[in-house]
């Protein structure tokens, strides 16, 4: 894992330096939107509601939209006037009973590790939190926003560890708008239902459980594939290296151009076995009148050398 955060945790005059790890990730399925005749991925244009054109990313800012419907436009200068922090302490404002805080108020849960320095008050905050049953609420600055989370103790494979949860403010939770109404509950009818409680009562063990639709996703893709239905395209196809690319390319533009003149697969296969045998036979040609060529010329250089030699030996006499 990679640390997305470094700070350290404080509570009294004790300061612990962390590292801050995401403990949590998504491996929800997901699609992408594409042209059911070729698989091309489906693109989206920034289009201003107003006149209708194509707007570029220089242009575009930041607005907020009142209850009213009204658009206020924030500019960076606005924006930088807000009351953001950069603090890289975690700093713990009480210790509450953990049974006192709603779980549908946590968000994202993060994993807390301490520097090597850190490790003795880091052992000492994590038994405290254990021992007393309790819960640090504390604040912190993330992505320059403050916002109140909590530690508490986890128990895993690597032992136990510290994990920090950001929690919604309290007007981000919604309260239902309806009620429900019932009318006499006979004491046989709840008798039976804390029967039912008791036959179906267990510990709870997360392996047991599994994302079925995801693997059925997995093994969908999986027979399309081995069975040949895959859309391939030069922009979402993922393949060995950059020479299959390259092949795959040039194939294209061979059965395109084919195409432009009208060939067929069976008429282009043709030409290429004939155009494949015609330079077999003009290569074996040109070997053969080479060979004879060179059988031509081998005595004319013999009877040259001959020559040259009957004159060497005149001069001499002559000499």
């Amino acid at each position: 894992m990679r640390a997305i955060w470094k700070g350290s945790v404080s509570f009294g005059l004790v300061s612990v330096p962390v590292k801050l790890y995401a403990a949590t990730e998504s491996h929800d399925v997901s699609f992408r939107q594409v042209h059911v005749k070729d698989g091309g991925r489906i693109k989206y244009q920034r289009v201003c509601s107003l006149d209708g054109e194509e707007v570029p990313y220089s242009d575009i800012a930041k607005g907020y939209e009142t209850e009213d419907g009204e658009m206020v436009v924030l500019t960076d200068d606005d924006l930088a006037d807000l009351p953001l922090t950069s603090s890289r302490e975690i700093a713990v404002e009480k210790f509450v009973p953990t049974e006192q805080i709603d779980p549908m108020l946590f968000e994202k849960s993060y994993y807390l590790e301490p520097e090597k320095s850190g490790a003795k008050p880091y052992a000492l905050l994590r038994q405290a939190l254990q021992e007393a049953d309790r819960m640090a609420v504390v604040t912190v600055a993330l992505r320059q926003r403050t916002t109140v989370a909590v530690l508490r103790v986890r128990e895993t494979e690597a032992g136990d560890v510290i994990v920090l949860q950001t929690m919604m403010w309290p007007d981000e939770v919604r309260v239902p708008d309806f009620s429900v109404e019932v009318g006499e509950v006979k004491d046989a009818e709840v008798k039976m239902a804390r029967m039912l409680v008791e036959t179906l009562a267990g510990d709870f063990d997360a392996s047991e459980f599994e994302d079925d639709y995801a693997g059925a996703v997995e093994a969908l893709v999986k027979a399309k594939i081995e069975g040949g239905e895959v859309e391939r395209t030069p922009t979402s196809t993922k393949t060995s290296g950059e020479v299959v690319d390259l092949l795959a390319a040039l194939q294209r533009s061979v059965d395109a151009a084919k195409k432009g003149r009208g060939e067929s697969a069976d008429e282009s296969a043709a030409t290429k076995k004939s155009a494949t045998k015609a330079s077999a036979k003009k290569s074996s040609t040109t070997k053969t009148a080479a060979k004879k060529t060179t059988a031509k010329k081998a005595p004319a250089r013999k009877t040259t050398a001959k020559k040259t030699a009957a004159k060497k030996t005149a001069a001499k006499k002559a000499s």
